[in-house]
């Protein structure tokens, strides 16, 4: 069944109180016209016939290339200005539930997703390259420079964030779903091999730098945190 298009996938689910929505394919090719032909009207259908079908609360997962090349620590109240198909579409997206929230009443949640990481990611991601290179038993492990400043966070603390977001059953708007504290590249992937005492050498500099992420940014927990200390 494809959810995204079924006229009942709201009764199809149990007629749900509280939806929280992480579905999207496509990843994590993130410069791919896929996110804007296909996703985007797709994710945008299913949500919208949830809501008009009686859905109240909503939380989204939405992602922190929304804020494009903007570098420093990324609040809630600045512009969007994503670059890449994949933010595009999240962020048109959030702009259209939000203009559905003036027809119909519902609680709207973004929660925008930094850098995850732990069981489940994608094989292309950082963690998941060094366990397969450590794995084959390769002496170097070849990155970027590594100089960079991310914001990082493991998958089971966002996990943790998300759910208590869908508990709040509030209108939140956009809510950065982040550590609030930045780490270059290097120092998490040196941690990473540290803490399970691995035996490979960095090879910094054999990549070069993603295109689409400024130098140095990360998320501002203010908003986060007045939440958590609520719940």
């Amino acid at each position: 069944m494809d959810i995204g298009v079924a006229e009942d996938a709201f009764s199809q689910l149990g007629e749900p109180d509280t939806l929280i929505h992480l579905s999207w394919g496509g990843l994590p090719n993130y410069g791919s016209a896929h996110h804007l032909d296909r996703e985007l009207p797709l994710q945008s259908r299913f949500l919208e016939s949830m809501v008009r079908a009686g859905l109240r609360n909503l939380v989204v997962a939405g992602t922190c290339l929304e804020y494009g090349m903007q570098s420093g620590a990324l609040s809630e109240t600045m512009s969007t200005e994503p670059i890449v198909p994949y933010a595009i579409a999240k962020d048109s997206l959030r702009s259209s539930l939000e203009q559905l929230q003036a027809q119909i009443p519902f609680n709207l949640t973004w929660g925008r997703l930094f850098y995850l990481f732990g069981e489940g990611q994608a094989p292309t991601s950082l963690l998941p390259q060094l366990r397969v290179a450590v794995a084959r038993g390769e002496k170097t492990f070849n990155m970027s420079p590594g100089d960079q400043l991310r914001d990082y966070l493991p998958v089971t603390r966002a996990t943790e964030i998300l759910v208590s977001l869908a508990l709040a059953s509030s209108d939140l708007g956009v809510v950065n779903v982040c550590s609030g504290q930045p780490v270059s590249v290097r120092s998490m992937v040196e941690r990473w091999i540290q803490e399970n005492r691995w035996q490979i050498e960095l090879n910094p500099g054999y990549y070069g730098y993603p295109a689409y992420e400024p130098m140095a940014f990360w998320g501002d927990t203010t908003k986060l945190k007045l939440f958590l200390a609520g719940h």
